[in-house]
């Protein structure tokens, strides 16, 4: 069976604590279970102190067949930060603003920005699969969206991973593959009603707000937002359409990292388990995995994490 493990962002020694944990061995340099294999939720890079390391570790479990993987946002971002935009010579699939460079300029750093070591990264980023869909359970970095998982089929190999020459449409925005892996990578944005916005963190109108698409109890757009607290009663009680909420069959469980939750890890409901728990956090976090059974139901005492 599978643990399942969420975004790491460098942190390869409480990556490693973890893995021990889990029961997991290091044998001939690779990490491995007897019976057991990981799965990575994807975001290896950016912000932790052992970027190289933590992206080792990940791909020799990958390639040993000892562990699965997917593309996390940071990973799509770091390919496109590095390749060469075609219509544009000079300039990059990411621009290389200063915001993006602030971004990333750690992960730079420690892989040596141009280097042979930072291009063979990049090429193994763009091998991971954009989803898992498994016989017992599913696995995307943020959102599983039946809408956008049939947009973005025709960019996809036979593996689910982007096709060399998708990477430039699904950086352009206003494309279909562009919305597509957005709400697969970075998770669904809707618009709010026409003529209403909210202040975020910086104090920027938004009119578009990212939403807990898993929940069911609730349609209200203030329910559903992803904003601080302080700017929840911005929003208003109105309800979404009713087709905006991705439909869940509740066939297979389904894993998913990038929210940043703090707390106690816990299934955010019968079918969606989170499990980016905010190890790279300013205030601490953990790492945190769940163990994962086919056919049992997603519980809290499956989740094992180290701090």
């Amino acid at each position: 069976m599978f643990d399942l493990i969420g975004d790491i962002h460098g942190y390869a020694a409480e990556l490693e604590a973890l893995l021990d944990k889990l029961g997991y061995e290091k044998r001939a340099g690779v990490w491995q279970h007897p019976e057991r294999r990981v799965i990575f939720l994807g975001d290896f890079v950016d912000r932790g102190p052992q970027q190289v390391e933590t992206v080792n570790i990940a791909r020799a479990m990958v390639e040993g067949g000892h562990a699965l993987a997917v593309l996390g946002n940071h990973e799509f971002n770091a390919v496109a930060w590095a390749t060469p935009d075609p219509q544009h010579p000079g300039e990059y699939l990411r621009p290389h603003t200063a915001k993006n460079r602030q971004q990333h300029q750690v992960f730079l750093d420690q892989v040596g920005e141009g280097s042979p070591q930072h291009r063979a990264m990049i090429e193994w980023f763009k091998t991971l699969p954009v989803y898992l869909e498994l016989d017992d359970l599913r696995v995307v970095h943020a959102c599983w969206h039946p809408a956008s998982l049939a947009a973005i089929a025709p960019y996809l190999d036979e593996r689910a991973a982007l096709l060399p020459e998708a990477w430039e449409t699904t950086s352009r925005k206003g494309s279909v593959a562009y919305e597509s892996i957005e709400t697969l990578v970075k998770g669904l944005e809707i618009p709010l009603p026409e003529g209403m916005c909210f202040h975020d963190k910086d104090g920027t109108p938004r009119s578009n707000v990212r939403i807990r698409w898993w929940r069911s109890d609730s349609r209200a757009y203030r329910d559903l937002a992803m904003v601080p607290e302080s700017q929840r009663a911005e929003l208003p009680q109105q309800e979404v359409a009713a087709d905006t909420l991705p439909e869940q069959d509740g066939r297979k469980p389904i894993f998913i990292g990038h929210y940043w939750l703090t707390g106690d890890p816990a299934p955010l409901s019968e079918q969606v388990v989170c499990l980016d728990y905010s190890v790279a956090g300013s205030g601490g976090g953990k790492l945190c995995a769940y163990r994962f059974e086919a056919g049992e139901p997603l519980t809290v005492d499956r989740f094992v994490w180290v701090t």
